[in-house]
């Protein structure tokens, strides 16, 4: 689940991290994806419309490790 589409959803941020069961700041450190165990609890606050998919996480992990190994590579140069 993506941070922008649930923002988008519960229309600000405050009231994404009371969906959430969260404090607001924990909010501003999310990056690009809900944490894992609040997107399962953001779809049940929004009665299915967000919708908390693994694929999703798993395919952000893969890219992240990726990206971690090009930069370890590069030369210092």
């Amino acid at each position: 689940m993506f941070t922008k589409d649930a923002l988008h959803f519960f229309g600000s941020k405050t009231k994404l991290a009371t969906a959430a069961g969260v404090r607001l700041p924990s909010i501003y450190k999310w990056g690009e994806l809900v944490p894992e165990a609040r997107a399962r609890r953001l779809q049940i606050a929004s009665d299915g419309k967000l919708e908390y998919d693994p694929k999703i996480y798993d395919l952000h992990g893969r890219a992240k490790r990726v990206e971690e190994l090009n930069h370890e590579n590069q030369s210092s140069d």
